[in-house]
This record gives C-alpha cells, sequence and structure tokens, in this order.
C-alpha cells in the first residue's frame, strides 16, 4: 500500500474507496480517500481490501462552472419560438429575458437558483462562479440589504450544496460611449458607491458558507465607462474579475465605431488584465487577440451550449491553446446544465470549424476526453479563485463516475473519461461529493425533489 503525504493530524469523519482516481500525478488504483471537516486528510493508493461496490467506482476532481446566470434557468426551453419575421439572434432573446426578471421576487430568484444548483452537481459541477446582475427591485430601487437577491442565490447554493464563487456585477449604462439604459435594465443598474456597499453586503452574506469567495464583474465594456471598469479592479484586488467581452458580431462592430479597437485589444491595453481575469466567451477575437490574452494568464471562459443555443459563433482554440491559454467552461443561461455536454460540444464545434477530427488535443495518442477535462479543471481553478484538487489539505470536492460499460483489459483509465465526456454524460455520474458531503447518488441529487416544487411554484408565480 502507497500512501500519498496527508495533511495535519485530524479526527476522521469518514473513509471513501475507490477502484480508481486521477491523482495530480496521474492514476491510481485501489484507492481510500480520508475526509475530516470536508477537506481531504489523505489518499492511499493500492489499498488491499476495497470492497466489491466500490472497486469499479472511478473517482476525479469535481469541475468548476465558471460561468452561471442561474436565475436564467426558469427560462430553460421557453425561447425557442422565432419572434422576428426578420431574423431571431442574441438581441431579441434578451427581450425575453427583460420581460422574465420584470416581475420576480428575491424568493422566485432563490427557488430558480436552488434547482440549478442541483442540476449542477448533477451534471458533473461541484463549484459555481455566478455572475449575478439583478439587484433591484422591479422599479429599479435598492431592496434595504442592496445585496438582498445576491444573498438568495448564496443561500440557494449553500441548500444545494454546491461551491461558490460569487461575482457581483457592476452595470451602470446602456452601451458604448455612455448611453442610457434601456427599458428592462432598471434591475441591474448601481453607481459605484452603491456597487461597493452591495459587495460588502454580499461578502456578509457568505460569510458562513464554507469555501465561498467573493468577486467582481464589470458586465461589459458597453456597460461600463473606462473610469468604472479601472474601479472595479481596486474593489477586490486579490480575488477574481470577469467580464462578457466579444460575444456577439454586433458588440465587437459597436465597440470599434465607439474606440476604432476590437474589444479585447480594447480592453487588453486599458486594463491592468492578469492570471485573476477571465473573459467570458471572447468569441470574435483574431488570432493576435487570442495570443495575447494567453500571454495575459487570463482565462477564457467558453460556454459552449449558451454559444450555440443563442447562435453567438465558435472561439477558435487551436492557436490559443498553442501560445498556452487557458480555458474553462461555463453554463451561462443555463439552457441545459451537464459539464460533459459542454466539453463535448466544446471539442464537436472545432471539429466542425476546422473539418477534423480530436482538434483540440494535441497530444499524439492521448485521450481527448482527459485533454478536455484536465484543461477546463486548471482554468476553472483558477477563474474561481480556489486551488481545489485530489490531494490532502483540499475541499473533497469529488466526482464519482460509474462502472464503464466499454473498459476491458487493454484499455487505458483515460478511456472512461472519453467515456463520459462524449458517449454517456450524465448517465456517467455515480455520486457527487461536496466538502465531504454526499450531494448527489445515483444520478440524482439528496434535495432534487423540495427544489423541484419549489422551482415549479416560482415559475407560476412569475409566468401568470
Amino acid at each position: 500500500m502507497a500512501r500519498i503525504q496527508a495533511s495535519e493530524p485530524a479526527p476522521l469523519s469518514h473513509t471513501l474507496q475507490f477502484g480508481r482516481a486521477l491523482l495530480p500525478d496521474g492514476w491510481a488504483e485501489n484507492v481510500e480517500i480520508d475526509i475530516a471537516d470536508g477537506l481531504i486528510h489523505a489518499i492511499r493508493t493500492d489499498c488491499a481490501g476495497i470492497s466489491s461496490s466500490r472497486s469499479s467506482l472511478t473517482v476525479v476532481s469535481g469541475l468548476p462552472n465558471l460561468h452561471s446566470h442561474a436565475f436564467q434557468r426558469g427560462m430553460s426551453g421557453r425561447t425557442e419560438y422565432r419572434l422576428s419575421a426578420k431574423e431571431d439572434s442574441f438581441w431579441t432573446w434578451r427581450e425575453q429575458l427583460y420581460k422574465f426578471i420584470r416581475n420576480a421576487t428575491p424568493d422566485d430568484i432563490k427557488a430558480i437558483s436552488a434547482l440549478a444548483f442541483a442540476e449542477m452537481l448533477e451534471g458533473g459541477f461541484t463549484r459555481v462562479c455566478e455572475f449575478h446582475y439583478l439587484h433591484n427591485t422591479p422599479a429599479g430601487s435598492p431592496y434595504t440589504d442592496p445585496a438582498e437577491i445576491a444573498g438568495q442565490v448564496a443561500q440557494a447554493a449553500n441548500a444545494a450544496g454546491i461551491g461558490l464563487t460569487l461575482l457581483p456585477v457592476f452595470y451602470a449604462q446602456g452601451g458604448f460611449g455612455g448611453q442610457p439604459p434601456s427599458d428592462g435594465q432598471e434591475r441591474f443598474l448601481n453607481t459605484l458607491d452603491s456597487f461597493s456597499s452591495l459587495l460588502d453586503h454580499a461578502e456578509r452574506h457568505c460569510e458562513t458558507l464554507e469555501g465561498a469567495v467573493v468577486g467582481v464583474a464589470p458586465h461589459s465594456l458597453r456597460a461600463v465607462t473606462h473610469q468604472q471598469l479601472a474601479a472595479m479592479r481596486t474593489f477586490r484586488p486579490d480575488k477574481p474579475i470577469h467580464i462578457h467581452i466579444a460575444e456577439q458580431i454586433k458588440e465587437v462592430e459597436a465597440c470599434l465605431e465607439w474606440s476604432r479597437a476590437r474589444p479585447v485589444e480594447w480592453l487588453l491595453e486599458h486594463a491592468d488584465v492578469d492570471e485573476h481575469w477571465c473573459l467570458v466567451h471572447a468569441t470574435h477575437t483574431d488570432e493576435t487577440e487570442r495570443g495575447n490574452i494567453a500571454k495575459s494568464g487570463a482565462v477564457a471562459g467558453l460556454c459552449p451550449i449558451t454559444e450555440a443555443n443563442l447562435g453567438d459563433g465558435i472561439f477558435e482554440l487551436p492557436v490559443f491553446l498553442k501560445a498556452g491559454g487557458l480555458f474553462g467552461v461555463g453554463s451561462d443561461s443555463n439552457v441545459s446544465i451537464d459539464a460533459a455536454d459542454e466539453l463535448r460540444l466544446l471539442e464537436y464545434s472545432q471539429r466542425l470549424r476546422f473539418k477534423r477530427r480530436n482538434v483540440i488535443n494535441t497530444d499524439s495518442g492521448g485521450s481527448s476526453g482527459r485533454m478536455l477535462y484536465e484543461a477546463a479543471l486548471e482554468g476553472g481553478r483558477r477563474a474561481s479563485g480556489t486551488s481545489a484538487r485530489l490531494a490532502p489539505g483540499h475541499s473533497a470536492d469529488m466526482l464519482v463516475l460509474a462502472p464503464s460499460e466499454i473498459l476491458s483489459g487493454k484499455d487505458t483509465n483515460d478511456a472512461i473519461l472519453d467515456e463520459w465526456v462524449f458517449r454517456r454524460g450524465k448517465a456517467s455520474i455515480a455520486e457527487v461529493w461536496v466538502r465531504g458531503g454526499r450531494m448527489v447518488e445515483q444520478g440524482r441529487h439528496v434535495r432534487r425533489s423540495e427544489f423541484e416544487a419549489d422551482f415549479l411554484r416560482a415559475l407560476k408565480r412569475i409566468l401568470d
């Protein structure tokens, strides 16, 4: 029996057994993981006596979901009809979003978010970067607690048991060059002073959530001024900072008209972009911009399902990866929530774009599933402000994959990840653990029935 170095001695809460585990230094077999106070205390490999019921299970680190608007889960499946005789687009979809949130209460947002977070866990995500921009009352005035809705989102994350990186969003204008906000944006708006207060209140809401991180998120270049963007970095200088950028061609054209520069080009020239940043989407970037993102250390936050659903376009990965760029995946609008689906569509979109197979995998003979998973894990760690991994001293956030349907003696362990990403998706997920607690059993969240009932009541109230 081999032993990986343990953290400081602590009373053991429980020990889990697995047939195999993907550890930071590679695959290991017949593994026992000791968990104490939500953290991995010790890992032992090549253990005798692994129970027959656990010997066919595989454990890997859970993935961070690096971009989510949880409340949009309430719109899932409700926008798939044509609104315009000319053209449907992101911009027509956005009008439907404004209508949906018009009367949503904080309790409604909590109920919708709780189900979204439960589904993220069922889909293999163990932490969410919640890009939260719904702040005000329907009339546009702040609640007595300016972070009232953020607090409800934090409660929902706690109830579902998912790790939370909360990113309160600063939104102040309706377009490049200081355009006034449009109808429907009243619930998003803040001044720098009111946003600073909102951040302080949001941190207080998260104080009791183990492992919670609070960062900041200027919504987009079209929603903040140059001066406001500079101020964002001073609020929480050592925490994650996320921004929507270059998602739509119309956005790129408007930025060029305003500044004579493309969005990412402008951002990299005017902001101190570093490893704390996550550039969400960055879809419409040229080769130079993608190379410069990689050089900055920022993470590209890719959301393939939402980007496909909204007709955004495809981020071209090969040059970015060759330059050492980091990426992660997010569920964004939560129209569908499944980590494997995001990874699969990311690879398949590249195959369609470049008309060849295994595009993201640059290692001859290597596994595309493992490469996608490990790249998204590394980028997700950085973008979420965490360092979670299957190692002593780290949060016990684990994704347990069910027995393989294809693995044989000649197959590699990597085939299990290929099977999960490219064939079985959620059907591969047997259990999900967060901070040592089992949140998903046999593929289903332990509180799903309760969350579904609350969700349906909230949706009925909003739609009525």
